[in-house]
């Protein structure tokens, strides 16, 4: 089993970046992935989409490849954004322009979401209602929105609100126990060759 975290953040040392890597951690250290890798946004590796992407751009093959490697050997994701303007940031778009339905479709992704206050709803809402159309990632019910983020899921305890801290470290290992869950059933689906139709190759 491989879950790969996608760190939506275009910014360095940021707190969905913490976020990511603590999921990371608790994938393993819990035992609900062989394999945990986390993909970081930060810094902008990815350019923006042109339509090279479409046409077979070498350019594009030769940057994608360890990318597209990665996705495809994964059994699910998870999807961690900040709210930015009561947004996900240009750059997580971007990478859902990007990424097809070889890579990430009709696999599991968990929607984890970050905000310094009281929000991180918004990006849960766009992410929905969006990003999955053609490459058919597959969001289960349920989200995790870590607010108050400075405080929680530090590795110094003194630096956390205790009893936040301990609701959201729970919250998160129940809700990668689902998608460990979806992951292990969704793999026959795949297997059995009926998501893969080119007449409908994209979303409505």
């Amino acid at each position: 089993m491989k879950i790969t975290i996608i760190s939506g953040s275009h910014r360095i040392n940021s707190q969905s970046r913490k976020v990511a890597d603590h999921i990371r951690r608790t994938l393993l250290e819990e035992g609900l992935a062989d394999e945990a890798e986390v993909f970081s946004l930060e810094g902008n590796p990815l350019p923006l989409w042109d339509e090279g992407l479409w046409t077979g751009d070498e350019a594009w093959e030769q940057r994608l490849a360890s990318l597209r490697r990665l996705l495809r050997e994964s059994d699910g994701f998870v999807v961690v954004s900040p709210e930015w303007h009561g947004q996900v940031p240009a750059g997580l778009k971007n990478f859902f322009l990007i990424v097809g339905k070889q890579e990430v479709g009709h696999k599991p992704a968990l929607i984890v979401t970050v905000s310094s206050a009281d929000g991180g709803a918004y990006p849960v809402a766009e992410l929905r209602m969006s990003s999955y159309k053609n490459n058919r990632i597959l969001y289960i019910p349920e989200q995790v929105i870590v607010r108050n983020v400075e405080r929680v899921l530090n590795p110094e305890p003194a630096d956390n609100d205790p009893d936040a801290d301990s609701y959201f470290r729970e919250r998160i290992l129940w809700s990668l126990q689902v998608l460990r869950a979806y992951a292990e059933a969704l793999g026959p689906v795949r297997e059995s060759g009926v998501t893969v139709n080119e007449k409908f190759g994209f979303g409505m």
